[in-house]
């Protein structure tokens, strides 16, 4: 079949690289992230278009589809206006709000065959999301959507996100989970090699852990896999932490397991003291490649060019805020089962 494909708010590829890997041709990814331009264009082939979906037409979109063929357009608008970190609040004021009604002008005027958006699992508590679902069922699609633990599609993270699939022919829906196990810390990175905190692996610069601080070093020295920072001495513990407003954020300063699935990937995945990113069983923060591994990124990803600086907060941040590969694959599986029963 010829399906042909656009990812709105592609990031550096993690939605679009899953989709490729079931056939589907994506012709371009739009972003307003200049950083993403080299790894998505490098590892997808496929056209990078910087530019706040905002500004973008239904033309523009039409003309990026092939001619022929059923057409898709995809999307994860960025979640932070619908995580849980917001603690519920409908943050209308952030200009991040208002591009799920942008998606949604688009998709109300460009109507393609299929429609599929991820986002935080929370997004569904909000007007916005309602809205969305509600458009397209006006515009007659069939509209399916669900909260998806990401491990049971082969995500090796403790992952929940809402998956919207949406068809002009007929009912859609998820595929059925892939595994009964999810994948674990040590299948995905255990073969790496071993480096300490803030060294650079001398075959791979994004193999490259952030440095810790003596007092950090000491803590994570301190750590158990699957622990928390109430395992430590006393004289460890953070000041915040003591309070008792602290006491219930137990998951900061924690090793991950090598016997079970990551936490959830963040735009901070790389920091030792934001969230449960400590290595298994080196004392350091998870490198980049390995954050990028857990994400599903095969290890030849690049996400910057050779000659270019490895800078920990940029590729962080487009690690983190990557759609997981194997659940772009998983929902490029469902379109392709969906359109081919037609």
């Amino acid at each position: 079949m010829n399906i042909s494909c656009i990812d709105l708010f592609c990031g550096a590829g993690g939605l679009t690289y899953g989709i490729k890997k079931e056939g589907i041709h994506v012709t371009a990814g739009i972003d307003t992230d200049p950083a993403c331009r080299y790894p998505y264009e490098k590892n997808n082939k496929a056209k990078f278009i910087e530019k706040d979906i905002k500004e973008i037409t239904a033309e523009e979109l039409k003309e990026l589809f092939t001619e022929d063929g059923y057409t898709v357009l995809a999307g994860c608008a960025p979640c932070q206006p619908f995580s849980s970190y917001r603690h519920g609040q409908n943050s209308k004021d952030d200009h991040k709000w208002g591009l799920l009604y942008e998606f949604s002008r688009l998709a109300k005027s460009v109507q393609p065959d299929i429609i599929t958006m991820e986002n935080v699992s929370t997004v569904s508590k909000h007007q916005v999301f309602d809205d969305f679902v509600n458009e397209l069922k006006e515009l007659n699609y069939h509209v399916w959507y669900s909260v998806i633990d990401c491990s049971k599609y082969g995500s090796p993270q403790t992952r929940k996100r809402m998956v919207l699939l949406a068809s002009k022919h007929g009912e859609i829906r998820m595929i059925d989970p892939i595994y009964d196990k999810p994948k674990t810390v040590e299948q995905v990175i255990g073969k790496l090699k071993p480096i300490k905190a803030g060294e650079t692996s001398s075959i791979d610069p994004l193999h490259v852990s952030a440095s810790l601080t003596p007092l950090n070093l000491k803590r994570i020295k301190a750590s158990k896999p699957g622990g928390t920072w109430r395992d430590w001495p006393t004289h460890l513990v953070a000041k915040c932490h003591k309070e008792k407003s602290g006491k219930t954020y137990p998951s900061v300063y924690g090793r991950m397991q090598w016997d079970k699935p990551a936490p959830t990937m963040t735009t901070q995945c790389y920091g030792f003291g934001n969230g449960r990113f400590g290595h298994p069983s080196q004392d350091r923060a998870i490198s980049l490649r390995e954050a990028a591994l857990l994400q599903g990124f095969p290890e030849t990803y690049q996400f910057v060019p050779e000659d270019e600086q490895v800078m920990m907060t940029k590729v962080g941040r487009m690690i983190g805020n990557a759609v997981p590969v194997d659940l772009g694959q998983a929902v490029g599986r469902s379109i392709v089962n969906h359109l081919s029963s037609l």
